[in-house]
């Protein structure tokens, strides 16, 4: 039975995949993932990536119109790029639908499930006439590109993607990722601050790497800024599209008290599996990597799902409150394999939005990992 606390919908013929177009809760509006396909198909094959962006971002405002919001009202954005290369001509596209005061943002290059696709978004929203505030530190320059540092929608603080940069005046900081992950969370420590709010009130965060092999240099300085109970956290190897970003965070932060779930006891010191903040239960991207699950996408799925289950059950919550997911699979090939678990999971139940990419992760036998969010009814 679908939450009280939680409405999804469909605009047109719904999804063949197991999620739903739009589901929203709490005051967010959570949009899954769109590309140019169906009766657009006609556009994957020219391979402009303009046009995919222009009709993702239409396919989206007809979305948010049937919810009862607008592209004014979006307050974050997820950009999947196939290609680094596009990321200059989907700038240009994209800016042009917010000429002004333009949501956060962030850009990461993955494959994705339609093999002719160069573009997948994913938004989240807040009503029309609702608060939506961009928050712009004091002494820094505009983004050059069309995003906002950040953006308060109630009690959530959305982040734009934050790279190695000077915010005063958008210089680029090089070095090695130990430096560059400073600079971001300096950053982010400095954007927060301009909303009231610090790192102590992160929930959540996604880490993007394009190198592997400095995940535990990150980690490392990472945990100087989150020595106790960390936010939840994804992180993936993708790449970015700056050629000189060794890594790049998006973050989440919220002005209620924090409360910490750690179903098994044992906190892993980069990560809390859960938190609840406001009402809404954040998790952490969760594997079913187990010596019986190898090297099968469907078997781990099914053990992701279940993880997560009994985190959203040691939060006061259930599946029947999911309001958003996002998958990552180190082979997208592997689509349908995990699809059937997924659906299984969340049988007649109504779906939340979701968005699928390829990225690699850092679990060597992972296949597949999972992060979610909920609101408690």
């Amino acid at each position: 039975m679908q939450s009280p606390a939680r409405a999804t919908l469909n605009v047109g013929a719904p999804p063949s995949a197991p999620y739903s177009h739009v589901a929203s809760a709490g005051g967010l509006i959570y949009l899954s993932g769109a590309l140019a396909d169906g009766p657009d198909r006609r556009i994957l094959h020219a391979g402009d990536v303009a046009a995919q962006t222009r009709v993702v971002i239409e396919r989206l405002r007809a979305r948010l119109d049937a919810a009862g919001s607008s592209l004014a009202q979006v307050v974050s954005v997820m950009v999947y790029l196939k290609s680094a290369t596009d990321f200059g001509t989907m700038n240009d596209a994209f800016r042009a639908y917010w000429p002004s005061d333009p949501p956060t943002r962030t850009t990461v290059i993955a494959n994705l499930v339609i093999p002719d696709a160069l573009v997948e978004m994913t938004m989240v929203a807040v009503p029309n006439g609702a608060d939506r505030q961009v928050i712009q530190p004091s002494g820094w320059q505009r983004s050059p590109s069309p995003y906002s540092y950040a953006i308060q929608a109630g009690d959530a603080v959305f982040l734009s993607g934050l790279i190695s940069r000077h915010g005063r005046d958008n210089s680029v900081v090089t070095g090695d990722v130990t430096t560059q992950t400073r600079v971001v969370m300096d950053n982010a420590g400095e954007i927060l601050a301009a909303a009231g709010r610090s790192l102590s009130d992160v929930v959540s965060a996604r880490v993007y790497l394009p190198d592997g092999s400095t995940f535990e240099a990150m980690n490392a300085e990472y945990r100087r800024y989150f020595s106790a109970e960390p936010p939840v956290r994804a992180t993936v190897r993708a790449g970015l599209a700056s050629a000189a970003s060794a890594v790049e965070m998006t973050l989440v932060a919220s002005s209620e008290p924090r409360t910490i779930i750690e179903p098994g006891g044992a906190q892993n010191p980069n990560l809390s599996t859960a938190i609840v903040a406001g009402g809404r239960v954040y998790l952490s991207g969760m594997l079913g990597n187990r010596p019986e699950t190898a090297g099968d996408v469907g078997k781990q799925t099914t053990e992701t799902l279940a993880r997560i289950d009994r985190a959203l059950q040691a939060a006061g919550s259930t599946r029947a409150d999911i309001v958003d997911s996002l998958v990552y699979l180190t082979d997208i090939s592997a689509f349908a394999q995990m699809n059937d678990a997924y659906r299984a999971f969340f049988g007649a139940g109504a779906l939340p939005a979701r968005a699928t990419v390829e990225a690699g992760l850092f679990a060597p036998d992972g296949l597949v990992e999972i992060m979610m969010t909920a609101v408690k009814p």
